[in-house]
């Protein structure tokens, strides 16, 4: 059998590598490999179908799998899981000293699907303060007027404006305009320093683990997705991706347990690891759906509950069949 040459679009993680870097070998494909920015990964994925196997925005594809019109199969090899609390960011000459704090005040998005925004809105739930007690403004990070990906309808109690033209929402949190921002990247005036900008949690890791000690949740920001057509047409291949990735990621966290050198470049490796086991378990990163339901469960249910997905929908629909078990011996 001649091997499928496919395009493969994927952020350029130490979990990835092996694949772009040939040292894992996807069984029967020949893989055309691209290292792409979340971003525009998407951005082509959902607007252009772009590509063989994607990378995907777990939300954003929840939304199309919840319309019945994702051209993509996702597949349980999660390529970025997150702790968001410290994704909130404030201004902190505004009164602005919990969560609670948040009611009525003007935090900017710059999508409301993201789903680094989804779990950030879930934490806050957690605390009292629901989507619908804010008054979101939506806008380009540092360039203005970025539109969603793909459209959505947003529930009537949602309190929704967009950026002045021309404005950012860096700009505006340096102005004042808005009173805070949350978001999977920083923007500038963070990253600068900027002493009326900080974030709301001023611990993250703290918060985070206090948050996974109750609820034993890792969230999950991206899935792999194939082409549902070159799935009908290979059942073979799902589970041939999520082989290889699974192979992929093993490799980055032996090499990260081998500490005589880093492979990273940041100290206190040996430490955080030994903190994220302790508090995770020894596998503190895992792909398939055994052993992830609840955060895949949590997570539809905050997804619907937020107006993205037209229906509550349940973990047996996500993934390909063939990937939610595989074989032993």
């Amino acid at each position: 059998m001649a091997k499928l040459t496919l395009s493969i679009a994927m952020g350029d993680y130490d979990r990835t590598r092996p694949i772009h870097d040939g040292q894992v070998k996807i069984d029967g494909v020949t893989p055309v490999t691209q290292l792409l920015s979340p971003e525009e990964m998407f951005f082509r994925a959902f607007r252009h179908e772009a590509f063989d196997v994607s990378e995907l925005s777990f939300s954003s594809y929840c939304v199309k799998r919840s319309q019945g019109t994702s051209p993509y199969v996702a597949i349980p090899v999660f390529l970025s899981r997150a702790f968001r609390h410290s994704s909130i960011y404030i201004r902190n000459d505004k009164g602005i000293d919990s969560p609670a704090d948040l009611k009525g005040r003007r935090i900017g998005i710059a999508e409301w699907q993201l789903t680094a925004n989804v779990w950030a809105r879930g934490i806050l739930e957690d605390y009292g303060v629901t989507p619908a007690d804010i008054k979101w403004v939506r806008g380009g990070m540092h360039t203005p007027g970025r539109p969603e990906k793909i459209a959505i309808t947003l529930p009537d109690e949602i309190d929704m404006s967009a950026a002045p033209e021309g404005a950012t929402l860096d700009q505006m949190l340096r102005d004042s305009e808005i009173d805070g921002f949350i978001g999977p990247r920083t923007l500038k005036c963070f990253d600068e320093g900027h002493p009326k900008v900080e974030r709301l949690f001023a611990n993250g890791i703290e918060a985070a683990s206090d948050h996974y000690a109750r609820t034993k949740i890792f969230p999950i920001m991206h899935v792999l997705g194939v082409r549902q057509s070159l799935a009908n047409e290979h059942p073979w291949l799902p589970g041939a991706l999520l082989k290889a990735f699974t192979q992929a990621k093993a490799m980055a966290q032996l090499a990260l347990s081998d500490t005589s050198a880093t492979k990273v470049t940041m100290p206190f490796v040996e430490d955080t690891l030994t903190t994220a086991r302790k508090l995770i378990g020894p596998e503190i990163w895992t792909y398939g759906v055994p052993g992830n339901e609840h955060v895949l469960d949590t997570f539809l249910d905050i997804h619907h509950r937020q107006g993205l997905s037209e229906r509550r929908m349940k973990v047996d629909e996500l993934f390909h069949p063939a990937t939610y078990e595989a074989y032993s011996l």
